[in-house]
């Protein structure tokens, strides 16, 4: 029987070191890593602004049936070997090993490669690459090197002058990226290289002989209020420079992270630490910019989430909490400013249909009473001051406001309208109507104007149809009519229409005024999730009291059209309950449809 196999144990050599078993195979892998091809060619334009290149010129073109993607520089070109020559064996040979790490490491400032690996990323631009510089003999080398092949050479390249810099050339490029525009380039550039540029003072053009432009790299600048009384970012590892700028909601508002002004990432929410509030407001622009964040190497677009990494997102939580505070201000004053805005648009509605409606059925929320103030003395018909409908009513008007108005005369007619436009008559009654005429900006027009009223449809009379006032005489018998008017100041002419529905059963609606009349409400809100009352009426102070957490204003809150449309009805019915004491259920729904009718054709 044989004997059962026991497992060996552990060899002798229980440790080691790591090493590449596949040099050309690790090669290739770094190679193919640089997902972004626009990242490759940011790149390439770094290791020129680490030479401290002042120029860049970036071509993209066409030559002997090829595309190509070129990038000159006027800087200090490749570093020299012991013989004067650009050391193209030590750049082909060290991969990994960047000598600008040494550099750094020697306290070089201004530098941002370390890795070894940028010129590799050509793989995922195109299949050769021709890197040139010119040696201490002003004679100009050539580096080539190709996709897929572990080999390189280099070689004299004949010129008629010296040239200046570093010259690099990739062709033919890779189909996919044939269309990579000249204007793409700019604007990724002028992101992902924003303060590089901004520090090193380098001019980058791009030149499209594709589409025949130009363009210059201008670093990209933010939009909205820059943020000055930040808290400080310092860290054990370094400080962390934040510029950020507090905008309008919108989707391409984002926040970038930075490393010694070259871009990471497009957002800091890109970040599981960051994927909260204020980030993911959609309210910030700018850049947080943490010089001391290890990079991944091959991507160069992720962060090693190490100690430095940690100490980095405890630094920027006084930040944070700051910027809450700041978007929590920035909100409460746009929903005041909305307020405002929304008071303004239901209180101009609701003064239009008052125009239009019989103003002595209408006459709780006098819309005259402000202005009556305002000039000291009462107005003797409803009418006589529509012209001060500009006024804001509950809306205290600054001297500043008066006087501008004063000086903003009325233009040549541009519409006229019958006051009001819509009545009920008894028969064998009488009423007087108004012509209302109105320049494009809704100023009164008074002077140089014809009138001419008429009936259009049914029976009865006009006096005075030539005035501006003109008295309708109803006829005895019940029906609808129709009247008109035209305006006319010289060349121009304008008409209205009014409709008078004529009854035999017209009786008289008792109204209680006990309560002196009151201007156009305002109103306010309360939220009040539990309750079902929608909105109530607080005489005391003349506002009208919404509830903001019941599931209709939640509801019209999703659009500010809809929740425009919500308040003005709410308004409606709370003026028809206080205009109309002790009718029906039927008659108030009656008026509550009226009011709501025209009081909409006039919100916006």
């Amino acid at each position: 029987m044989p004997k059962p196999k026991t497992r060996k144990g552990p060899s002798k050599a229980a440790s080691g070191r790591l090493k590449i078993g596949d040099d050309w195979n690790a090669i290739t892998i770094i190679a193919l890593s640089q997902e972004n091809p626009l990242k490759a060619v940011a790149e390439f334009v770094e290791n020129s602004i680490d030479a401290r290149a002042k120029h860049v010129t970036i071509t993209r073109g066409r030559e002997r049936g090829e595309h190509y993607l070129m990038v000159a520089d006027d800087g200090e070109g490749v570093l020299k070997d012991a013989d004067g020559h650009p050391d193209f064996r030590y750049v082909a040979t060290h991969v990994c090993d960047s000598i600008k790490r040494r550099l750094k490491i020697d306290g070089a400032k201004g530098i941002q490669g370390e890795f070894g690996i940028g010129l590799l990323s050509f793989w995922t631009v195109g299949e050769e690459l021709a890197l040139s510089s010119a040696g201490a003999d002003g004679a100009t080398y050539e580096m080539r090197m190709h996709k897929g092949d572990p080999t390189y050479s280099v070689a004299r390249r004949r010129t008629l002058i010296p040239e200046i810099g570093t010259r690099l050339k990739i062709r033919p490029l890779l189909p996919g990226i044939r269309g990579l525009s000249g204007d793409k380039i700019q604007w990724y550039l002028a992101s992902e290289l924003r303060e590089r540029i901004r520090q090193s003072g380098v001019e980058i053009k791009v030149v499209d002989r594709h589409a025949r432009k130009e363009y210059t790299v201008e670093p990209r600048q933010f939009t909205g209020r820059l943020l000055h009384d930040l808290p400080l970012t310092a860290t054990p590892h370094g400080e962390v420079y934040a510029e950020i700028y507090l905008n309008d909601a919108a989707a391409e508002n984002e926040v970038g992270l930075y490393r010694s002004g070259t871009r990471i990432l497009k957002s800091l929410t890109a970040l599981e630490a960051f994927r909260r509030s204020p980030w993911s407001e959609a309210l910030l622009q700018g850049i947080v910019d943490a010089p001391f964040l290890q990079l991944t190497p091959t991507t160069r677009t992720g962060v090693i989430q190490d100690a430095a990494f940690e100490s980095f997102v405890q630094a920027m939580a006084p930040v944070e909490a700051r910027l809450i505070d700041l978007i929590e201000e920035q909100k409460r004053a746009e929903e005041e400013r909305t307020s405002r805005e929304t008071l303004r648009a239901i209180q101009r509605a609701f003064r239009e249909a008052f125009l239009t409606l019989p103003a002595e059925e209408y006459d709780w929320f006098d819309v005259n009473l402000r202005a009556r103030s305002a000039q000291g003395k009462p107005a003797e018909n409803a009418l006589e001051t529509e012209s001060a409908e500009a006024l804001e009513p509950a809306v205290a008007e600054s001297a500043d406001a008066r006087q501008k108005k004063f000086f903003e005369y009325a233009g040549p007619l541009f519409s006229v309208r019958i006051s009001p436009a819509g009545c009920t008559l008894a028969v064998g009654r009488s009423r007087t109507f108004r012509a209302v005429a109105r320049d494009r900006s809704r100023h009164a027009v008074q002077e140089n104007l014809i009138f001419a009223w008429r009936i259009l449809e049914g029976q009865g009379r006009i006096e005075d149809p030539s005035a501006e006032f003109a008295t309708y005489h109803a006829p005895d018998e019940p029906g609808l009519m129709r009247i008109g008017v035209a305006a006319a100041q010289g060349p121009i002419a304008c008409e209205a229409e009014a409709l008078i529905t004529v009854t035999d059963s017209l009786l008289p609606e008792a109204k209680d005024r006990t309560v002196p009349r009151q201007g156009l409400p305002g109103y306010t809100f309360e939220h009040a999730p539990g309750q079902l009352w929608r909105s109530r009426f607080d005489a005391e102070q003349n506002l009208i009291v919404v509830n903001s957490g019941h599931r209709d204003f939640v509801f019209a809150a999703k659009t500010k059209a809809l929740k425009l449309r919500y308040i003005a009805r709410l308004f409606a019915k709370e003026m028809v309950l206080r205009n109309f004491p002790g009718l029906s259920g039927p008659k108030l729904l009656e008026r509550l449809i009226e009011l709501s009718l025209y009081t909409e054709e006039h919100l916006r």
